[in-house]
């Protein structure tokens, strides 16, 4: 390994699952975007809010994402990797999300975070052979605030997390190591920030040695 790390946590919206085909299906589906725009959840959003009522057609876009279409969302590659890469390597995961239990604008009313739980059994993060990680070991907070303050109350030595805003909250700890899980490029490094662009990319930060 790379670093001693022995407490990683990560978030999981568009960190660990990708929504970008699904959000591009259904907003196709819905005529709120056409098709040939980019399969990018930012493009999207971007696209979709210029739109009349914009901000409104976005939450419902999220709502069906991350609700009662989440079965259809997608692992990030990579991902089953680093999570029995830590468990080969006695690492202690955490998944961290800033999530609510209901979305607005969602008429199925579809609790989220049991849609979030129900994806994770479906792609097998909770069989000990597979992804080997502990229900226990998930938790779901309603604020960012209280994000933040979980993964101080776990001891994170490192974070990951695809939202800059994360890490400029002035509540992060400077000790945790932040790494900020960048596919599409779109930020600009920061000397306290260590951006990485694909799980391949995570996992050689961490195990190189044991590739």
């Amino acid at each position: 390994m790379n670093r001693v790390d022995r407490i990683i946590g990560v978030d999981f919206d568009n960190t660990i699952v990708s929504y970008d085909e699904l959000m591009h299906e259904l907003a196709v589906q819905h005529g709120w975007i056409d098709r040939e725009t980019q399969k990018s959840k930012k493009v999207i959003r971007d696209s979709i809010r210029k739109l009349p009522d914009g901000d409104v057609e976005w939450q419902k876009l999220q709502a069906l994402a991350y609700g009662c279409k989440m079965e259809k969302a997608h692992l990030i590659d990579g991902v089953k990797d680093f999570f029995q890469y830590c468990k080969q390597n006695n690492i202690t995961t955490y998944i961290v999300s800033h999530k609510t239990e209901y979305a607005n604008f969602d008429e199925t009313q579809t609790n989220l975070r049991e849609a979030a739980l129900n994806w994770m059994q479906q792609n097998k993060f909770f069989e000990k052979e597979e992804l080997g990680l502990s229900r226990d070991r998930v938790f779901f907070e309603s604020t960012r605030t209280d994000k933040i303050e979980r993964v101080k109350t776990l001891s994170c030595e490192s974070f990951i997390d695809d939202l800059e805003e994360t890490f400029q909250e002035t509540s992060f700890p400077t000790h945790i190591q932040k790494i900020l899980y960048d596919p599409h490029q779109q930020y600009i490094p920061k000397t306290d920030v260590t951006i990485i662009n694909s799980w391949k990319e995570v996992n050689e930060y961490f195990f190189s040695t044991s590739l």
